[in-house]
């Protein structure tokens, strides 16, 4: 069995190592190059790379599974020429096709619905760590220090509150 290594500069642009994202970003920037060439138009190349390069430093912090990042940024990549190409299109006045349209997944209005009730049925501690996880995408470490509470504890009443969630939505 092999084991993936994880790059250490990774870990900790993750956790807010600025010079080690400044590494981290600089070392993916020659393969986002090569795959921006392959979905952008030519001249929109070195913006997309630029941009999506941007983006991953905003939200690098936000990336749970490390070992997906390379997937990730290549998404970032893919998704921002894309944006550019609809820009062009927009500009030409040119229908624009389905394959490069931003994936969208409409809520269904009852869903939403659904998942604000149980919002509401939640104690109010359970709540808070559900939004603040899942939806503000905070790590195990922040919520910790957020909270005030050691690490074993937030992943406790973590899943406590996916369970009583799940248990109001079945």
């Amino acid at each position: 069995m092999q084991v993936a290594l994880i790059n250490p500069d990774l870990l900790a642009a993750r956790d807010g190592d600025r010079e080690a994202l400044e590494r981290v970003l600089a070392s993916s920037r020659r393969d986002l190059r090569r795959y921006a060439e392959h979905h952008c138009i030519i001249n929109d190349v070195e913006d997309a790379v630029q941009e999506s390069l941007l983006s991953a430093s905003h939200h690098i912090t936000r990336l749970r599974a490390v070992e997906a990042f390379n997937s990730w940024l290549f998404r970032i990549v893919k998704r921002e020429c894309n944006r550019m190409k609809r820009g062009m299109r927009h500009l030409a006045g040119e229908p624009i096709p389905l394959e490069i349209l931003p994936q969208t997944n409409p809520a269904r209005p009852d869903l939403v619905r659904d998942l604000s009730y149980c919002l509401e049925s939640l104690p109010v501690h359970y709540r808070q760590i559900l939004l603040l996880r899942d939806m503000e995408g905070m790590t195990i470490a922040e919520l910790a220090e957020k909270l005030g509470l050691t690490r074993e504890a937030v992943k406790a009443r973590l899943h406590r509150a996916r369970v009583l969630a799940r248990e109001y939505l079945d």
